[in-house]
């Protein structure tokens, strides 16, 4: 991004640094990293081992063209069945053969000869040890794309730096490396105990980051959109009536702002504001992890609306440019170049005029959870450090990953390499020939569908949710008048066993469980493990014969045990991601099918014979869902 002198730089955030990120130097090797790729000149500096020597003469994969996949309109429809575009008439099925859709060739070369280091694209350079910031060709083109296109409004002068790291996990712990300082209660005053500000429900690999650092957990309310920042619970009220004698107030939050994992939540622009005015107001850094940044679902915007004619909602207004959750988009700002990213609520960063912002990027979500590759958007001094702490711990992302994305996005530009033409020819915006690289328009167009894809399982699991979340029991009974017939009348009773709300991003849907209105609610409370057991009972229902269903406790997304027994127990978190196609409807009605089931039990020993007879594979199964904490969300 260009200077731009009219815009002030970014406060100075140096006293958050921890005391060991505060005393790091630059690498007294690496810093001679940025001199071996000029021209002609004679390597005798590093200790860098023969790239002839490397067993790998090329890398070469088939990879999807990036309009494989159908996108959706980028503005709410309701009801979405009745739109051009349905959501409900096109099938999934359809979608499902990746297979068999247009594919194109890419091949990473062992040299190329071509001299701008930010073009070179080859095994020679990208499998040597190299720069922290990551692999120039593709640092250079995330670093384009994040200030032109992801955050072209950013507020600051020069907009944010970038650093490649192996995915947002990696991300977060330098993060935390480089802003808290460690405590422990043995060695260290209370006074001195920092914390960490998290969602009233969230991600539980942060949460398992953070306190072998000793940070005090901090949870604040959140409601349908995400974190609140005022009310009881609220950032406010965590701020304003903080207890010193619990340690120091709280300096750094993390928060999953765009599909809010597990709730599927996403932050309006409005809300983003209120919450980066009290950071402002108590000096408080935001850590925005938004691994589902791309998926935002128009059509849950719509169905979980009540009505489209109030005149405060201009979601459903066509003529009216919007952002996803509601919000138009500032006339004064500038357009990322792209009508989908225009669609999305933007990150904070656009908003953050001091650059208290740090946001954690990645490709598990968009390329593969495997690829171990991401990258953090912050202001340049706060990059700058966790860019010293790279230097001496990862150093930098595998070379094998960062040339394969970089060929994936950039395409040949080798010299000497003749590149090939595909047969089908370009298919306008977005699908690019055979051999060229996706560029920024093709890397929008994956995304693009990708939403389109998610967004239609989405509809298919909460259509069929929304239809069984009643028990429905009917019966006779005799006429309450003399001339009607015997059985005339019936007697329907509707009884809600849970309750959702559509989820306008991520992957996920957060099902809370009615069991108040379970038959033997009132003989658990009295239970020494209160409700909860039977709550415990319902997720080991779902795992037997016919319904063979897995789903994740809310109790593991609950950041204190405060949380997890006043409320984690009542809820479960569905991924509608990660199943094949053809098992999303069938696996979605056994879920329903067991808690209508569930629901029907009366009889308390049912119960105890659920939790009692399997009782040894019921804790290797809860402590299998432990283990699965680092796979439920992001990575």
């Amino acid at each position: 991004m260009a200077s731009n002198d009219s815009r002030p730089p970014p406060l100075d955030l140096s006293h958050h640094l921890s005391r060991s990120t505060r005393s790091r130097e630059a690498s007294s090797i690496k810093q001679f990293y940025k001199y071996f790729t000029i021209p002609g000149i004679g390597q005798l500096a590093g200790g860098l081992p023969n790239n002839y020597y490397f067993p790998f003469d090329t890398l070469e994969a088939k990879v999807a063209r990036p309009d494989r996949w159908h996108p959706t309109p980028n503005r709410p429809v309701d009801p979405p069945s009745t739109t051009e575009h349905g959501l409900a008439n096109l099938s999934l099925g359809a979608l499902s053969s990746p297979l068999n859709q247009p594919q194109s060739a890419i091949t990473v070369p062992h040299t190329s000869d071509q001299k701008n280091p930010i073009k070179k694209i080859d095994l020679s350079t990208a499998l040597q040890y190299g720069t922290a910031q990551g692999y120039p060709p593709l640092y250079y083109f995330i670093r384009q794309f994040t200030q032109q296109h992801l955050h072209p409004n950013c507020p600051y002068k020069d907009g944010p730096e970038v650093i490649l790291t192996n995915g947002n996990t990696d991300g977060f712990s330098k993060v935390l490396q480089a802003l808290t300082n460690e405590w422990s209660e043995e060695k260290d005053w209370l006074r001195d105990r920092e914390g960490l500000l998290v969602e009233e429900f969230c991600y539980m690999n942060a949460i398992g980051a953070a306190r072998p650092r000793g940070l005090n957990i901090v949870p604040v309310g959140i409601d349908d959109e995400g974190m609140r920042a005022e009310g009881k619970g609220g950032l406010r009220d965590v701020l304003e009536h903080w207890d010193t004698k619990k340690g120091k107030r709280p300096h750094l939050m993390y928060t999953v702002t765009m599909g809010q994992n597990p709730t599927s939540g996403v932050l309006s622009l409005q809300r983003r504001r209120e919450l980066y005015s009290l950071c402002s107001e108590y000096d408080v850094i935001i850590v925005e992890d938004d691994p589902y940044w791309y998926l935002q679902f128009p059509t849950a915007t719509s169905i979980n609306t009540t009505t489209d004619s109030h005149p405060s909602n201009q979601s459903f207004n066509p003529d009216v440019p919007m952002f996803a959750n509601a919000e138009p988009r500032p006339a004064h700002w500038k357009s990322s170049g792209y009508a989908f990213l225009d669609s999305l609520v933007p990150s904070s960063i656009n908003i953050d005029t001091e650059g208290r912002v740090i946001r954690l990027d990645t490709f598990s979500k968009t390329v593969a959870p495997g690829c171990r590759l991401g990258w953090i958007s912050a202001q340049p001094n706060l990059v700058e450090r966790i860019l010293r702490i790279s230097e001496t711990s990862t150093q930098q992302p595998s070379g094998f990953v960062q040339s394969l994305i970089a060929e994936l996005v950039l395409g040949p530009d080798h010299e000497g390499l003749q590149k090939t033409t595909s047969k089908n020819g370009k298919g306008g915006k977005g699908a690019v020939a055979e051999g060229e690289g996706w560029k920024a328009d093709g890397w929008v167009r994956w995304l693009e569908g990708l939403r389109g894809n998610y967004e239609r399982r989405m509809h298919n699991m909460s259509t069929i949710l929304e239809n069984g979340k009643h028990l429905v029991k009917s019966g006779r009974r005799g006429s309450l008048t003399a001339d009607a017939e015997e059985d005339e009348w019936a007697v329907v009773e509707k009884t809600q066993i849970y309750s959702f709300d559509w989820p306008v991003g991520g992957m996920f849907i957060w099902l809370r469980i009615a069991f108040e209105n379970h038959p033997l609610f009132k003989v658990y409370e009295k239970h020494e493990e209160g409700p909860a057991r039977l709550a415990k009972a319902l997720w080991v229902f779902w795992t037997t014969k016919p319904y063979l269903v897995l789903v994740s406790p809310g109790a593991i997304f609950s950041p204190t045990p405060d949380i997890r027994d006043r409320d984690g127990w009542r809820y479960f978190r569905l991924c509608f991601a990660a199943i094949n196609e053809e098992d999303l409807g069938p696996t979605s009605k056994r879920l329903v099918d067991g808690a209508n089931a569930f629901f029907r039990i009366k009889d308390k020993k049912v119960i105890e014979g659920l939790l009692d007879e399997d009782s040894e594979a019921l804790e290797a199964r809860s402590q299998g869902m432990e283990g699965m904490a680092q796979m439920m969300g992001p990575c």
